[in-house]
């Protein structure tokens, strides 16, 4: 695992969206094309942005995947990320070969049936990733299953999850965040041959700290990417601000 800090959130954002760019536009030359995974949420914003901005990616060789969505949400909800990746990605790159989105209004297993099918026939070269409070990998909250093989699966989501959600400002209050999602299992994120894990925010530098310092545990999610040899973690100061100073 490589660690860059940047000064601020728009700085990261810039700086992991080149980078996945070039993963991305260097896997096409290789191959002839690319399998990527797209994160959402507020994380995202500066490095979705930038990595759209680059003139020089054949998205029409790209083919997207999406880490999770909400059960029950309607597409038409702001919190769903569904809308989330139709309005920040896919309607910009109308030239994306295409864009394989979880529909968590459809019956759940069968969802997670379609999808697993279409990423086994299609393994992923990037995956931009995020980090949450809890310390989640997609909606992998504490203790995540470290286990299973399956693609994608129906999760639980804890409190501190849904208190994430609510905080951002996706819902009014907690009653109305879902109870459970379609996730990407956290053996199917580490089987990307790239991982660009974008992490701004002091409200995130506790779980940095415990996923990066405290040895690879189930009860904090994200410290699976220690594993994996070809991650790049982009944070900000702010939220590398309680790693020790050794690591920064």
């Amino acid at each position: 695992m490589k660690v860059y800090i940047s000064n601020n959130a728009v700085e990261l954002g810039i700086s992991a969206g080149l980078r996945a760019a070039e993963l991305i536009k260097k896997t096409i030359q290789d191959k002839g094309f690319a399998n990527i995974i797209l994160a959402t949420g507020t994380s995202q914003f500066e490095t979705i942005q930038q990595l759209i901005r680059d003139p020089e990616i054949a998205w029409d060789r790209v083919q997207m995947f999406h880490l999770d969505e909400y059960i029950g949400l309607p597409i038409t909800h702001e919190a769903s990320f569904r809308r989330y990746l139709n309005e920040r990605f896919i309607s910009l790159v109308p030239s994306l070969k295409i864009g394989h989105l979880i529909n968590g209004e459809l019956d759940p297993e069968k969802e997670c049936h379609r999808l697993g099918e279409l990423i086994l026939q299609n393994p992923i070269d990037v995956a931009l990733v995020g980090i949450g409070e809890n310390g989640h990998l997609a909606f992998n909250d504490p203790p995540a299953n470290f286990v299973t093989e399956k693609p994608y699966i129906v999760v639980d989501l804890d409190e501190a999850c849904r208190l994430q959600q609510m905080g951002e400002g996706w819902f009014a209050q907690l009653s109305d965040v879902p109870k459970q999602a379609i996730s990407m299992s956290i053996q199917q994120i580490m089987k990307s041959e790239y991982i660009v894990c974008s992490v701004p925010d002091e409200r995130k530098s506790q779980a940095v700290s415990d996923c990066l310092t405290k040895g690879i545990s189930n009860m904090f999610p994200a410290s699976i990417l220690q594993n994996h040899d070809k991650v790049d973690l982009y944070l900000d100061t702010n939220s590398a601000s309680r790693l020790p100073a050794n690591d920064q």
